[in-house]
């Protein structure tokens, strides 16, 4: 095949690859705010409750007031499903915008690969195994927000109602920001061919793809999972607070600033975080 051809044929590739991811991340945001939109507000009766002072939502019958903040009632194993399944989504939503450059990259190579003789694994399987990986943060995400709601510390929001709670974790994060193992990882993520080289290249079957695809996602939520620790703290149904977070893993992943990006935000974060536990003590 010529050059001329194989770079058209690249460009296709690359086209419907990220046709493909913004579908995906359109999906997931729709999901998001059509919970947000969904929220009854604070002061209205969840439907079938009795409370008027009680905010929630009503997702086929399920109180989902007492869900998203339950100092009201006890999560049953669907309300586990339900915050999880939104959490889950969220992750998609948030995460696949950051991930593009390597996919367009795995199928770039990936079409050169086979017109060459030599074809690697989809890039679906190592889109698989980088979703894997916060599939099972939502999990830890969804048993955070039930002991935060156990301990009566969440509004209907899903945010904190403890100043100095919130302030703790903004500094926690910010702190975080400065680390080496922040550095290290967001490094990784910042350079895909830098990770590809560091650990074997492309692979040809598809479970060592997966493999590929989990290990990116972990130096991924290495990388940013107290940020959205911070969901805690602006409200995890909070669209604006949620979006923000989005960019500013965006940022941090795309541009080509360094550790500029998480030092400037890591010092933003903990000097507010300060200010919030000390306005509340």
């Amino acid at each position: 095949m010529g050059d001329t051809a194989l770079e058209a044929v690249l460009r296709r590739d690359r086209a419907v690859v990220t046709a493909a991811l913004v579908v995906i991340a359109v999906l997931a945001w729709a999901y998001v705010l059509w919970l947000t939109a969904d929220m009854v507000m604070p002061g209205s009766p969840v439907p079938g409750s009795t409370g008027g002072d009680m905010a929630g939502m009503d997702m086929g019958g399920m109180d989902m007031g007492a869900t998203m903040a339950p100092g009201f009632r006890t999560w049953a194993s669907a309300d586990f499903a339900f915050i999880f399944t939104m959490w889950a989504v969220m992750m998609v939503g948030m995460m696949t915008p950051s991930v593009a450059p390597m996919l367009l990259l795995y199928a770039g190579v990936g079409r050169k690969a086979r017109t060459d003789g030599r074809p690697i694994a989809s890039t679906g399987w190592f889109f698989a195994g980088y979703l894997a990986v916060w599939v099972v943060f939502s999990i830890v995400a969804t048993g955070a927000q039930w002991m935060l709601a156990r301990l009566a510390l969440l509004d209907p929001s899903m945010a904190t109602d403890s100043a100095i709670l919130g302030g703790l974790v903004l500094i926690a994060a910010g702190l975080y920001q400065w680390t080496p193992m922040k550095g290290v990882c967001l490094r990784q993520c910042q350079a895909p061919i830098a990770f590809l080289a560091s650990h074997g290249g492309f692979r040809s079957a598809p479970l060592g793809a997966l493999r590929l695809g989990i290990d990116h996602g972990a130096y991924c939520l290495g990388c940013c999972w107290a940020l959205m620790a911070l969901l805690f703290v602006g409200g995890v149904m909070n669209v604006l607070w949620i979006a923000g977070i989005a960019i500013l893993v965006l940022l941090e992943k795309t541009v080509p600033t360094g550790q500029l990006f998480p030092r400037v935000s890591g010092a933003l974060m903990a000097a507010i975080g300060a200010w919030l536990v000390f306005r509340a003590l």
